[in-house]
């Protein structure tokens, strides 16, 4: 078996779990390549001298069956865009706050190394958006596992964002920006602004409008077989979009398409996670003595 480790910049409170995840995987004698980012950010605190790196997992010395994601949600998305569409099942390992997506807890550690080992886990195929630009903004990495998101340059003016659905007027929002997210990214941006939770499995977008000007204005479920065509203006000719945590910056002339995916992302849940089990927890659902 051959695991890789993504990871970045990790607080020395994080080292003990990263020393027990690479004490785990060498008693399990499984083969350990590191992303190589972060092999040179942890070689003062780790001896990594024995192990290979990698950049992509195209490069990899040794084809790599899984990789760990050390770190929080923000972390794991950085990972989803280096695996790209590899397939490579991901697991993360949540050395950070809230965790929906890297939901295994640091304390799990040799539980899970263990899980691999006996091939006790389920695979959580999840879908993806993707961004299609004249100017083909992103390059290859034109995809996002939570969501796209357009939003202002300027501060105190907001931006007309005209939605079509496979070339039908939608609306035009009023508004500092605007969120198509996935399934998956309903428990993120866009919930934080209005929007509904969907069960990961949904085959579905959520159009969630952010500080709309009218308040009529609400999110919209659609089926993520639909085409969605948005075309930007305002005071200001330049904006920003954002596929998750990477962002850059287009001009009004440019029209977004946004689709679903071709490929999914593969994430590696322990045999007792199930997404119900993770919202009670996460958002601390139950917690009222009257429930």
């Amino acid at each position: 078996m051959v695991i890789g480790i993504f990871g970045k910049s990790l607080s020395d409170s994080a080292f003990p779990f990263l020393r027990e995840l690479i004490v785990s995987l060498d008693k399990a004698k499984i083969t350990t390549l590191f992303f190589s980012p972060f092999a040179k950010e942890i070689k003062t605190d780790f001896d990594l001298s024995a192990y290979r790196s990698f950049t992509t997992p195209y490069d990899a010395a040794e084809k790599l069956d899984f990789i760990i994601s050390l770190g929080g949600d923000g972390n794991m998305l950085s990972t989803v865009a280096m695996v790209h569409d590899s397939g490579i099942p991901i697991l993360g390992i949540n050395l950070g706050r809230l965790g929906f997506l890297s939901s295994v807890n640091k304390e799990q550690i040799q539980e899970a190394i263990d899980a691999l080992l006996k091939g006790n886990y389920k695979i959580d195929s999840r879908s993806l958006l993707k961004l299609s630009s004249h100017s083909k903004l992103f390059n290859e990495k034109n995809f996002a596992l939570n969501e796209l998101s357009i939003y202002k340059q300027q501060p105190n003016s907001m931006v007309s964002i005209h939605v079509f659905i496979d070339d039908e007027y939608l609306n035009s929002y009023w508004a500092d920006g605007l969120i198509i997210a996935t399934p998956t990214g309903s428990t993120a941006y866009s919930l934080s602004t209005g929007g509904p939770i969907i069960s990961p499995d949904a085959n579905n977008f959520i159009i969630t409008p952010i500080a709309p000007h009218n308040l009529s204005v609400r999110p919209l479920v659609i089926p993520d077989s639909k085409k969605i065509k948005l075309k930007v203006d305002g005071r200001d000719d330049s904006f920003f979009v954002s596929l998750d945590a990477r962002t850059q910056s287009f001009r009004s002339s440019e029209e977004l398409i946004i689709e679903k995916e071709s490929f999914s992302i593969q994430l590696i849940r322990l045999p007792d996670e199930n997404f119900f089990a993770t919202l009670r927890a996460k958002l601390l659902w139950g917690i009222d003595k009257r429930n």
